[in-house]
C-alpha cells in the first residue's frame, strides 16, 4: 500500500543519490573530522535554541544525538562547510611540498 507518504530521501532529492569514486584515507579522515565538528556544533545549537528542558525519557538524548550525527555526516559527505577541503589542501601541501629549482638554490 502506497499512501504517498513513504518516499525515500534519495528519491526526493536525486542530486544526493549520485555515485562517486571511493574516498582515499586522507579524504575520508577529513570528512569524518568535519562530521565530528558539525555534530558538536549542531548539538550545542540544538540545546541552546530549543530552550526546552532535557527529555527525561531514558535514551532520548542518545537518540537525538544519533539523529544529529546522521545529519552532520550527510552534510559533510555533500561538501560540508569547507573544513574537510581545507584539511585536504593542507595535507596535499605537506605531501607534495613546493620544489626548489636546483639552479636558483645554488645561486641564491
Amino acid at each position: 500500500m502506497n499512501d504517498g507518504m513513504n518516499v525515500s530521501l534519495a528519491a526526493s532529492m536525486p542530486h544526493l543519490a549520485t555515485t562517486s569514486l571511493p574516498l582515499g584515507k586522507g579524504e575520508r579522515a577529513a570528512r569524518d573530522f568535519e562530521a565530528i565538528l558539525l555534530t558538536s556544533l549542531m548539538d550545542s545549537l540544538q540545546k541552546t535554541v530549543s530552550g526546552v528542558a532535557e527529555d527525561p525519557t531514558p535514551g532520548a538524548s542518545d537518540y537525538r544525538l544519533m539523529g544529529t550525527q546522521a545529519l552532520a555526516s550527510a552534510i559533510a559527505a555533500q561538501g560540508g562547510i569547507g573544513i574537510a577541503r581545507l584539511i585536504q589542501g593542507h595535507l596535499q601541501t605537506q605531501k607534495y611540498p613546493r620544489r626548489v629549482e636546483l639552479g636558483s638554490a645554488l645561486t641564491g
